[in-house]
């Protein structure tokens, strides 16, 4: 259940020493073809890290050979030595597989504004190239880690192809991706166009749909490649199901592995006017502090769930709205109803459902909830 599980591809993940506390830090994602099509989708943050401003441009291409990825610094305002850097990355490896820079990925993670250690960095590559093999995907995984408590892999199985993934990510994780470096791979054979309808299809309803505190990160990524290698031409709606499911059990995995979290909590928002609307509400919601800490201290406080959809513009009446938690309906007509103290948040899965009465659409949010732990691990980060 990894990156390497569909044929074509080979990978490799080990320590560069880019992390003070010497855990692998560097990984290695390598096409073998005969297909290099790919497609990225990347944050909306308008503070890109330089891996990010150098990647959108390989993707552009449509061709993706090789991707490297390294955790212990984001390469994040860095300037126009950060994106140096970038290139230098992109250009080693390209050496080290006899290919072209301009179709290596470069994505990197963890604290903003430092440079990153090229002299150990620059050797890791040609270490990483050198090891990589197809059973390398588990040791990638983990070397993408972060404050992540378990590598995320994934596999699905299509006629005759297979979808692999990996991912990490356990904070910032909000709308237009998160906090997340995820790299999908394919032995199908589809053109880059195909793939990045697929892609954003996917991306739409799983990753841009988890928002565990609200924070949009600078350096988020996911990328898609696709080696052929299987012959395999697939119908282009199947394809985007399996990937969609495919990204659907990444991002749960990364809410359930959110930082500090004691409950991974699902918003489902129905009888919205639209689509954009439900989603609008259930961000709401996931984004509501107080309501976060109630879950997280087992007190189904409703209330805090109706003054979060209050401030937003989604069509509804206040008299109207119906909140359940947990399966207990609280709230029915804006007002209470069954008593919350029938409301058991003693398992660590939460399901808020709000019904708008004002159409018939819906949609989804995960998020998680917030604790004491959440503020230690990011009140020092830095320190």
């Amino acid at each position: 259940m990894t990156v390497t599980a569909p044929r074509g591809f080979r990978a490799a993940g080990l320590t560069a020493g880019i992390k003070e506390s010497g855990t692998p830090d560097l990984a290695v994602v390598l096409n073998d073809g005969p297909s290099a099509a790919a497609a990225g989708v990347f944050t909306a943050n308008r503070v890109k890290a330089a891996p990010v401003l150098w990647t959108q441009q390989v993707v552009r291409g449509g061709r993706v050979r090789a991707v490297v990825l390294n955790s212990g610094g984001a390469n994040a305002c860095t300037g126009p030595a950060g994106f140096q850097d970038t290139h230098r990355t992109a250009e080693q490896l390209a050496r080290a597989i006899s290919g072209s820079a301009g179709e290596v990925a470069v994505c990197s993670t963890g604290l903003i504004g430092e440079r990153l250690p090229m002299d150990r960095l620059l050797p890791g590559v040609d270490a990483a190239v050198a090891a990589a093999d197809r059973d390398g995907g588990p040791a990638a995984a983990d070397a993408i880690r972060t404050t992540d408590t378990v590598a995320k892999t994934c596999e699905v199985s299509g006629p005759g192809y297979v979808i692999g993934g990996m991912a990490k990510g356990a904070a910032m994780l909000a709308p237009a991706l998160a906090t997340m470096l995820v790299v999908l791979t394919t032995d199908a054979s589809l053109q880059a166009a195909d793939l990045d309808a697929a892609l954003r299809m996917a991306v739409r309803t799983t990753f841009d749909r988890l928002d565990s505190d609200g924070c949009m990160s600078t350096n988020d990524t996911v990328l898609l490649l696709a080696s052929g290698a299987a012959g395999t031409v697939p119908d282009r709606d199947d394809f985007a199901d399996l990937l969609t499911a495919a990204c659907a059990d990444l991002a749960r995995q990364m809410q359930q592995d959110a930082e500090g979290a004691s409950k991974d909590i699902t918003i489902e928002v129905t009888g919205a006017a639209s689509e954009d609307e439900a989603v609008t509400v259930g961000r709401a919601i996931a984004r509501c502090n107080l309501l976060k800490c109630a879950i997280a201290g087992a007190d189904p406080n409703w209330g805090r769930v109706l003054a979060a959809i209050g401030t937003t513009s989604a069509t509804f009446e206040p008299d109207q709205l119906d909140v359940a938690i947990n399966g207990v309906w609280v709230c029915r007509n804006g007002c209470g109803a069954a008593d919350r103290s029938a409301v058991d948040l003693a398992p660590r899965a939460v399901t808020i459902t709000v019904d708008l009465r004002a159409g018939k659409d819906t949609a989804t949010i995960l998020t998680s909830d917030l604790t004491a732990e959440y503020v230690h691990l990011n009140s020092a980060y830095s320190t």
